[in-house]
């Protein structure tokens, strides 16, 4: 009995009558095809088609990392049967953001007796569950997991702590105040912690920054290379995090050489903070480097600071100034040519000799600018959003020019006033009869295009020769760009209300529109692109054309382009959707959106999409275009629409693409409810952390961490 009955002759003629066999490719070369196809469908399907892939399917070039952190139709079963069939082979298994999985699932990790690196950050996983699971694991070296409420260092068998005293990586996400598995880990040379815990409970008690008694074992720190915290916004989450600090305030460890810490709002530095900026001054040469704002502002810090072969700095939100910018940290362009990221997003001061007697609005100094660009010349990742950063009428010195000399650039955030030309920015926006006032008024339609297809020579001319188009093709390589308003604020809450206003565009920037989208779309490989708070988009023509050139898009997220009263962009946004058949997520926030048949007919053409979320001040929706749309689209597994429809309009749409649509997708997620309704952070707060942050919230991107800091 051959367990492929009809492969040979099946294949054999089909094979023949093309003139191309696939089986008669090298072995390298399948192997290669193979290794972009996941693993559970190598192991569970593609293996069982014939023998040479049967062989194939199972080598240890395959079976050495498994990635399951976005197989959205992974389950519980799928999970079993992998581990059954080839759990001694798995070395990685990277099971992050698997929400959709019962805790129970965990219980077949135990097979992968080999393991050195596990993720299971965003998975259920109870004290118990994980002490019998890392009592097996004896080879693990790096671990990913969340600690929730309920959880109890005190359950954790002698065996799993003996596993977790050899491990040297830990990323840990903390939704309660706990040391976690920390102060086991007397190993650790990697601490990467996420700060999620929330001041109130779920039934509006306080929650207090202070460990239990019996947690108070004292963190290992002493090999430790990398120490990363990032904290939600919310006062608890600081005094925990001071907590996991102290330790390090009495001893800084020896090969520290990445110190890493993302607040945002006020932090203020205390004693024991100051003593370990000190003692690190005095013991540390640093590669990678990001301090609260507070601890940085006013203080000589940075000039005392050592620092080896950096490759990350942060000052996101600091009043530095480029003066001393370039003095203390660029050292007058030595030693920064191993730099490949650098977030300034938030430095309103940055590209200015000093910030004494400067306005956020004045012009920068391009020559800062061009010792950044000199001495930083492999830079890959560059944020200088959140702020105005306006050129002068010098020559040969807008900003856009001295970043085109950044060649080896693959990510990069601008704000919107930075990217026009010093000419336009001085006369007015072109009018149009057209045109309506910058006022909330009634809808238009949005079954007519009303943008034109082709440019005139004359102004194809003049739009290929502004410095922003020179930009973009100088960039060909780029695969990630965030143009955003420096004023814009999104209306989707963290912590607090939905914004109910916006404050209006810097003057620079009222020129910005469709030219300027139109030449976005030299980036031939880009991958995921964020617009925010363009105000002269008066058609989105220039969406077209990047629907049509930028053929790898995978993420898009569109806020607050044109007049704010007008859905002005519609038309072109719904022929741009046609052509993205590679986009994954997909974001707008736009007051008055409708989200009706024609728009998700338009989006039905985007077969590869995952992820939509809409957020949408006075917006509309048809509930009948949603089913459709969702039983078209049978990849999207979330779905989170934030808009002005009553209360019970957003749950029977909610109820019913659940009750449709869950059973064969396990990973579905759908949030639709009242934009401005009072429980709406009640809402976002079960929101799993993986869509949150990835795309439910707006947030600038672009250098937001070090580049590889986990897998």
């Amino acid at each position: 009995f051959s367990p492929f009955p009809q492969e040979v002759v099946s294949e054999e003629s089909e094979e023949e009558s093309n003139g191309v066999n696939l089986m008669e490719f090298s072995d390298e070369i399948l192997l290669h095809i193979l290794s972009y196809v996941p693993c559970t469908d190598l192991v569970l399907n593609v293996r069982k088609t014939c023998r040479k892939l049967a062989t194939l399917c199972l080598d240890k070039s395959l079976t050495h990392t498994v990635l399951l952190q976005k197989d959205y139709k992974v389950n519980k079963d799928k999970v079993k049967q992998l581990m059954r069939d080839i759990g001694k082979e798995i070395y990685q298994l990277n099971m992050a953001g698997c929400y959709w999985l019962p805790s129970s699932t965990i219980d077949h990790v135990t097979r992968c007796k080999n393991l050195v690196k596990l993720n299971l950050s965003g998975c259920h996983v109870t004290s118990l569950r994980l002490s019998k699971m890392l009592s097996t694991l004896q080879h693990l070296r790096s671990l990913a997991i969340d600690v929730n409420p309920g959880f109890d260092a005190s359950q954790l068998s002698s065996e799993c702590k003996a596993t977790l005293s050899r491990v040297s990586e830990l990323k840990q996400t903390l939704y309660t105040p706990s040391y976690g598995v920390v102060p086991c880990c007397t190993s650790l040379e990697k601490l990467l912690l996420y700060f999620e815990i929330l001041d109130r409970s779920r039934e509006g008690f306080m929650l207090s920054g202070q460990l239990m008694v019996g947690e108070s074992n004292v963190p290992h720190y002493q090999n430790l290379r990398i120490f990363y915290a990032r904290l939600a916004p919310g006062y608890v989450n600081q005094e925990v995090v001071r907590l996991y600090l102290a330790v390090l305030s009495d001893r800084t460890p020896e090969n520290l050489h990445a110190f890493l810490i993302s607040a945002p709002g006020s932090f203020a530095e205390t004693g024991a903070t100051k003593n370990l900026l000190d003692s690190m001054a005095r013991n540390a040469r640093l590669d990678a480097l990001q301090l609260p704002k507070a601890w940085i502002n006013g203080s000589g810090l940075l000039q005392h600071l050592k620092f080896n072969n950096p490759f990350y700095f942060s000052f996101s939100r600091c009043t530095l100034s480029g003066g001393h910018l370039i003095q203390r940290v660029i050292n007058g362009g030595k030693d920064l040519k191993s730099l490949t990221s650098l977030n300034l997003s938030g430095c309103v001061h940055c590209l200015a000799p000093e910030s004494l007697f400067r306005k956020a609005e004045d012009d920068i100094d391009s020559s800062i600018l061009e010792s950044l660009v000199v001495s930083c010349c492999n830079l890959r990742h560059l944020n200088l959003s959140a702020a105005h950063h306006h050129s002068s009428e010098s020559i040969g010195n807008h900003l856009c020019q001295l970043l085109s000399r950044l060649k080896h650039l693959l990510s990069l955030a601008l704000p919107v006033c930075s990217i026009t030309d010093v000419a336009a920015s001085v006369e007015k926006p072109p009018t149009t009869p057209n045109l309506v006032p910058q006022t909330f008024g009634r809808k238009v339609r949005i079954g007519v295009q009303a943008y034109p297809r082709n440019l005139g020579d004359q102004e194809k001319q003049k739009i290929e020769s502004s410095v922003f188009w020179a930009l973009m093709g100088s960039l060909r390589f780029l695969e990630t760009l965030e143009i955003i308003g420096s004023s814009f604020s999104s209306a989707m809450p963290r912590n607090e209300p939905a914004i109910r206003n916006s404050l209006p565009p810097c003057v620079r920037a009222q020129s910005v529109g469709d030219s300027e989208v139109a030449a976005i779309s030299q980036l031939t490989y880009l991958q995921s692109l964020t617009l925010a708070q363009l105000p002269n988009i008066l058609t989105g023509s220039g969406l077209v054309n990047i629907g049509l050139q930028c053929q790898h898009l995978r993420t898009l997220s569109l806020a607050n382009l044109g007049m704010m009263g007008k859905m002005v962009y519609m038309s072109a946004l719904m022929d741009m959707l046609k052509h993205c058949k590679c986009l994954r997520d997909l974001r707008l926030e736009q007051p008055y959106f409708c989200a009706g048949a024609q728009f998700f007919q338009a989006l039905s053409h985007c077969s590869s999409l995952q992820r939509l979320c809409i957020v949408s001040r006075s917006g509309t929706l048809q509930s009948d275009a949603v089913m459709s749309f969702m039983a078209n689209c049978l990849e999207v597994i979330m779905c989170h629409m934030f808009m002005g429809e009553s209360l019970t309009v957003c749950k029977n749409l909610q109820q019913s693409i659940v009750r449709s649509f869950q059973a064969e997708r396990p990973a579905l997620n759908v949030v639709i409810f009242p934009l401005l309704h009072e429980d709406l952070t009640e809402v976002i707060r079960d929101v799993p952390m993986r869509h949150l942050d990835e795309i439910t919230l707006f947030k600038s991107r672009v250098a937001e961490e070090p580049p590889n800091l986990w897998w």
